[in-house]
């Protein structure tokens, strides 16, 4: 199985590659990424790429893949509302688009985040705007598409690019752990599913936290589509 990651060099992203090369299942990985990753794998062909509103430049590659997993975003603290909104829609927008173009039955799976608000109305600006990259994604004409609602991510590995935010809250989370488990999920157990998902689908489009966790334990379960 062939997949396309973007996001590769994130928290999230960088842990569905550490889990993607030890998963017999998968042949290859496409990173499309801006600069050169810091792992190399035989398993790994790294797409340098620039203008994330634009892909023709990479559609061999859309081409050859069997899902995509969209981890790519950035932290509303790190950026002004105008680009927050063209990162987590815009380049999405795009991407779904030219696939649904070159390869609408693509599993796609979007890694958006818990409270994410389809109405579009939240006073939140981060559950507005995730709300709003889900429906264009929806709308986009890809026939296979998957959410995924994580909440707090709890790294197995510490990520330097991480924000500032995200590091100071490290030392919490074995205290919201403690005292409400269902809102935290480790980063391993989080690429797990979103592999799970590129290989054999979910019962539904959107999965919310507590349902990303309970993925692994059922995956021997057979084929969800």
């Amino acid at each position: 199985m062939k997949i396309l990651i973007t996001g590769a060099t994130g928290l999230i992203g960088a842990e569905v590659v550490r889990q993607a090369l030890i998963d017999n299942e998968i042949d290859q990985l496409i990173l499309l990424i801006r600069n050169q990753p810091e792992i190399a794998h035989p398993k790994i062909t790294t797409v340098i790429h620039k203008d994330f509103l634009d892909y023709a430049s990479a559609g061999r590659y859309f081409a050859k893949a069997d899902a995509v997993i969209w981890c790519l975003g950035i932290s509303q603290t790190q950026v002004s509302k105008k680009q927050y909104e063209e990162i987590t829609c815009g380049y999405l927008e795009a991407c779904a688009r030219y696939c649904a173009q070159i390869k609408p039955g693509v599993k796609f799976i979007f890694v958006s985040g818990d409270g994410s608000d389809r109405t579009e109305k939240s006073r939140t600006l981060f559950k507005r705007i995730k709300g709003k990259a889900e429906n264009l994604l929806l709308q986009s004409g890809l026939q296979h598409i998957f959410i995924a609602r994580p909440d707090a991510v709890r790294p197995r590995q510490k990520n330097k690019r991480a924000p500032l935010a995200y590091k100071l809250a490290y030392p919490f989370f074995p205290l919201v752990q403690l005292l409400a488990p269902d809102k935290i999920i480790w980063s391993d157990v989080l690429a797990r599913a979103l592999l799970l998902i590129a290989k054999k689908g979910a019962e539904k489009n959107t999965l919310e936290n507590i349902e990303l966790k309970a993925l692994e334990s059922n995956k021997n379960q057979g084929n969800f589509v």
